[in-house]
């Protein structure tokens, strides 16, 4: 539940508009854009390397598409 209360609380910073409003919508968004949960700051790291995106290791976990859960985790949403 964590991950979609966070996501429903911080989608804003992501997308201009609300693309979901309850954990329903939430889940099957994230669910559509193949949303991942990474267990540690390394992970984001290898995620955004094996998906060939560009990044400044210092301010990954400040980009728009990465949501700090709970525990250390990350949520990890392409927009």
């Amino acid at each position: 539940m964590d991950v979609l209360e966070t996501f429903l609380n911080e989608q804003g910073k992501l997308f201009p508009e609300s693309v979901a409003d309850t954990p329903e919508e939430a889940d099957a968004f994230l669910e559509e854009v193949f949303a991942v949960v990474a267990d540690s700051e390394k992970e984001v790291i290898e995620y955004f390397e094996e998906e060939g995106i560009d990044f400044d290791t210092d301010d990954i976990l400040e980009a728009a598409e990465v949501f700090p859960l709970k525990g250390g985790r990350y949520l990890i949403v392409e927009g």
